[in-house]
């Protein structure tokens, strides 16, 4: 038997209102395959809940970890969970139950709600890993760029380099410099993250991210297929992402079998359904359809996955690639259908539907009118839009799918003012990348 103890602290300090000291260990080990995208937490803290079934902030991890696919598969998970810890709140601490609130905003579909919590929990335990990490993801899929940057600097300070997970929150620091423009300072924040954590593929992510807005594709290549052992290891599950990133400098050097070769081996080598894993395959795809490549039956085989989900309307940024797939192998039926589901879900009340009104429908509409070639139609629709595109999600990176859209529709209309425009905008932030230099000679050639 172990020794019950209900006074417990982390490894940061932060307090731990019940289990015993094997199923905090055990924790411990959860959050740190969480913090590095290692292995399975889920399964990890199944071990602490079975040697301490009233483990609280073992319970509530394992329910941050299906909120955080941010699909609608996950919410019977979350609302088991919270069923479960329904029963033990009365032994949680203050921190522990707002915890418990936060997810229940989840759940709920009041996501803004669920940020506001867990950003006072932060507030009150710079030190608590698990509400920071959750909440850096959760402004993330929001896209608020701002907080993905001061949510993590209001910590640092509760933080000393000679803390455990200290390159951590500087790896989140990193991305949220980035996502703000920072880019000098994020380089070095990311360096320094990986100096405390070379396995920190985060950071590693942050850095790459910064040489794609930079344009800095050579470097790209080399910084992130040279330290691949750090990042892509067999268990690691954010390494698709990374190797999403290491494709989009291949593809924008113009290197098509390259990218399709990555593509194959490592974004997309097998039939998952999870959603932020279909989002890079279509959008990689999309890049690719946008520059008139054949990909073969890749299309089909994302669009089936997406059309046998139940994820329509659920979160828009999810929806805008499942309508990439639709468009780009042909699937009127699966179109329209996705487009009543986005017009449906964008009727009300929650989160998603504020992201649905906003941005995730006329976004859908955009990507189906240029797959029937009314490309003026395409253009109408994102231009108004393309500057707040961030209120559904994503990064910098990943929404400059839709500038490209924009561009390719306005190039195959005709526009000719505007196609200049609009590529004379993208060289002046990018005036070394092929992809832009040539879209703008094709704006010229007009």
């Amino acid at each position: 038997m172990f020794e019950r103890c209900h006074m417990m602290e982390d490894q940061r300090g932060v307090a731990i209102s019940s289990g015993d000291s094997s199923s905090l260990g055990i924790y411990e080990r959860a959050l740190l395959a969480f913090n590095l995208y290692r292995g399975d937490p889920v399964a990890i803290i199944d071990e602490a809940l079975a040697v301490a079934p009233d483990f609280v902030m073992g319970e509530i991890f394992r329910t941050y970890m299906h909120a955080g696919l941010w699909e609608r598969s996950g919410v019977a998970e979350v609302n088991a969970g919270l069923s479960r810890l329904e029963a033990s709140a009365s032994n949680a601490n203050d921190r522990e139950r707002d915890h418990i609130a936060a997810l229940v905003y989840w759940a709920s579909g009041d996501w803004q709600a669920m940020r506001v919590r867990l950003g006072r929990i932060l507030i009150d335990h710079p030190r608590d890993l698990l509400a920071l990490q959750f909440c850096h993801l959760t402004d993330f899929f929001h896209g608020d760029r701002d907080n993905l940057r001061d949510r993590v600097a209001r910590a640092l300070p509760a933080w000393s380099a000679e803390d455990e997970g200290y390159g951590l929150v500087l790896g989140m620091y990193s991305f949220g410099l980035e996502e703000c423009g920072d880019y000098g300072r994020s380089e070095v924040a990311g360096r320094r993250a990986l100096e405390y954590e070379a396995d920190d593929c985060w950071a590693r992510h942050a850095i790459a991210h910064v040489l794609e807005m930079a344009a800095r594709q050579e470097e790209g290549v080399v910084f992130m297929e040279g330290s691949a052992s750090h990042w892509a290891q067999e268990d690691n599950v954010f390494c698709y992402h990374n190797w999403w990133h290491t494709a989009l400098f291949h593809l924008d050097q113009g290197k098509v079998e390259r990218a399709l070769e990555l593509y194959d081996s490592a974004i997309r080598p097998g039939p998952d359904s999870v959603q932020v894993s279909l989002l890079d395959a279509a959008a990689l795809l999309w890049r690719l359809h946008l520059r008139g490549e054949d990909v073969g039956a890749r299309w089909d085989a994302v669009a089936e996955i997406y059309e046998n989900s139940d994820e329509a309307g659920f979160y828009a940024f999810n929806d805008m690639h499942a309508m990439l797939s639709y468009v780009a192998s042909g699937r009127e039926n699966a179109t329209a259908k996705l487009l009543r589901a986005v017009e449906q879900a964008a009727q009300g009340e929650n989160t998603n539907a504020h992201m649905e009104r906003e941005i995730g429908l006329p976004v859908v509409r955009a990507i189906a009118a240029f797959g029937r070639g009314d490309y003026q139609e395409c253009a109408a629709l994102i231009m108004p839009i393309r500057y707040r595109a961030h209120i559904f999600g994503g990064s910098h990176a990943q929404r400059d799918i839709l500038h490209r859209t924009l561009i390719e529709a306005v190039l195959r209309s005709g526009d000719k003012a505007l196609a200049r425009a609009l590529t004379h905008e993208r060289l002046a932030l990018k005036p070394d990348c092929s992809y832009s230099r040539a879209l703008g000679a094709r704006a010229v050639a007009l």
